[in-house]
């Protein structure tokens, strides 16, 4: 292009030239002058082909120079870079492949648990919280009866924390602590001289929930084995050996209750074993005070007792089981061998009692009172349960026997034994499909593990579930005679709907439906029963 223009700025110069040479000379000059310049035009034509032809030249000679001298200075920063590996290899001397790193963190259900590598040594955060609120409808039968009103109102009934594990596979442990009403009774108050002091035990107490060691490396008979010992929750009952995590209901039915706290139970120091395969469940315990107890028994204020021992056995088993159904059958039985003793009163007593089986008022509406002179007591039972898909039933029966042959110089005393007695039956059905598993190693159903959590984005709604229960226990014995107990009947019905959340969060809804019969005393009729409605909702996270 430029030459374009070179050349038409000539043919203009020419033209001008010869148009002012035409007008001063004649043709023959004019002709000579456009001759000249013709011959000038193509000199400079030549010029302009040279020019080009060099400028072309010297880019591509700087092109090539720069690309090699990038190439140049790509080659000396690889070779720079291979030697400062081979310098730092040198520098760590190995012996074979690099080692994995110390610890693996992981979030099992979002557990927190640091574990070896080889997974030997782990040790994990645990906790749980069960905040219920709820009301009653109370009526008493008399101005007699005791308790004349409920309060409603909220309880945190679990705040529980804690950490579990394992050392070298085989060593398991367990140390958890309950800042939560569990016991939820009413604390009292001693006194140091004229001075008040706070205590809790028999209260509503906190305290050391598990803290434990179990040994498992023993596996005899193809099976698998636990020697535990420390404070621990005893899997007596069935209903016991569900996690409250778990249980279809707020609480547990009150016989059950009623007979856990004789002598196993949540916070219970034990020793023992079990054993358990896929289909058959053997266990065995001696049990001591649970913690809290008034370690003396001369403390008078707070009055103290001597430690009690007891001892508790179970056997159970999945007798069927198939792809979506299974049966399962156990028998068990508790003893409370020495009951705890008062040194400075002389007295030695057992008290059979519970709340309506609802914790958001501790006030107990059947109970025996301090049964005078216990020398014992033996308590045996009976479980069934089932499963088929989304359907659970369970049931068990209990029958309880307290000797009254201790001599404590209390009356009454040389008095006959008391025979109570209570059951209850359950059933419950997951709406969207889901079923509760077996866990062997408690011989009990699990809980729910919804397959759609929650979640606004990814429109799943959790896992619902409808259950219902009818529930009863008789504490009246001997009545009419001066050496009886009128600890009153009671009858509970109980509706609920759960929502699972995800595996961490829970939201339980109950409606409770109780009467209570009872007379003022065993060798007086006077009425002092009750009737009660109540509804309660629990908020539930757990991990």
């Amino acid at each position: 292009m430029r030459r374009t223009r070179i050349a038409a700025t000539a043919i203009g110069l020419a033209g001008a030239l010869a148009a002012s040479q035409a007008q001063a000379q004649s043709a023959s000059s004019s002709e000579q002058e456009i001759a000249l310049l013709k011959q000038q035009l193509k000199l400079l034509e030549q010029k302009l082909d040279k020019l080009q032809s060099q400028t072309a030249a010297n880019t591509a000679a700087t092109a090539k120079a720069k690309a090699e001298a990038k190439a140049e200075a790509k080659a000396e920063a690889r070779s720079e870079a291979k030697a400062a590996v081979a310098n730092a290899n040198a520098a760590i001397p190995l012996k074979g492949p690099a080692h994995p790193s110390g610890v693996v963190v992981t979030m099992p259900n979002n557990r927190p648990t640091i574990c070896t590598a080889d997974e030997a040594n782990c040790v994990a955060i645990t906790s749980r919280v069960h905040w219920d609120v709820g009301g009653y409808d109370y009526r008493p039968n008399t101005a007699a009866t005791v308790p004349q009103k409920l309060d409603s109102g909220e309880n945190v009934r679990r705040a529980r924390i804690g950490v579990t594990g394992k050392f070298l596979n085989d060593w398991n442990f367990a140390l958890i602590y309950d800042f939560g009403g569990s016991s939820d009774g009413f604390g009292g108050t001693g006194a140091a001289g004229a001075t008040p002091v706070g205590f809790l035990p028999g209260g509503g107490t906190s305290g050391i929930e598990n803290a434990y060691i179990s040994y498992t490396g023993l596996k005899p008979f193809g099976g698998k084995m636990a020697i535990e010992a420390g404070v621990m929750d005893i899997a007596w009952t069935m209903d016991e050996s569900t996690s409250s995590n778990d249980i279809a209901f707020m609480e547990r039915a009150s016989v059950g209750v009623i007979a856990q706290n004789i002598a196993a139970g949540d916070f219970r120091s034990a020793a023992g074993a079990r054993w358990y395969n896929d289909v058959f469940y053997a266990g065995a315990y001696v049990t001591g005070p649970t913690t809290g107890a008034i370690h003396s028994a001369s403390s008078v204020s707070p009055p103290g007792t001597s430690e009690q021992y007891g001892a508790t056995a179970r056997v159970a088993g999945q007798v069927v089981s198939g792809n979506d159904y299974s049966v399962h059958l156990g028998a068990d039985a508790e003893w409370l061998i020495q009951p705890p003793r008062n040194l400075v009163a002389n007295t030695q007593t057992l008290t059979l009692s519970d709340r309506p089986e609802l914790r958001i008022d501790p006030t107990t509406l059947i109970s025996t009172g301090a049964i005078a002179n216990v020398s014992g007591a033996q308590v045996y039972g009976v479980e069934a349960a089932a499963t088929y898909g989304p359907l659970w039933v369970q049931g068990e029966y209990y029958w309880f026997n307290i000797d009254r042959g201790a001599n404590t110089a209390v009356a009454p005393i040389g008095t006959s034994s008391l025979k109570f007695q209570g059951g209850y039956a359950q059933a419950a059905y997951v709406l969207t499909g889901e079923s509760r598993k077996y866990n062997p190693g408690n011989a009990a159903y699990g809980g729910i593990k919804p397959n759609d959590p929650f979640s606004i984005n990814g429109g799943g709604w959790g896992a619902w579930e409808i259950a219902g229960r009818y529930s009863t226990v008789d504490l009246n014995d001997q009545l009419a005679t001066a050496a009886g107990i009128a600890g009153g009947r009671q009858t509970v019905y109980t509706l609920a709907l759960n929502w699972y959340v995800n595996g961490n969060v829970r939201f339980m809804l109950d409606y409770l439906h109780g009467t209570v019969s009872k007379q003022a005393s065993a060798v007086s009729a006077a009425d002092t029963g009750s009737k009660f409605d109540a509804v309660a909702l629990r908020t539930q996270f757990a991990f």
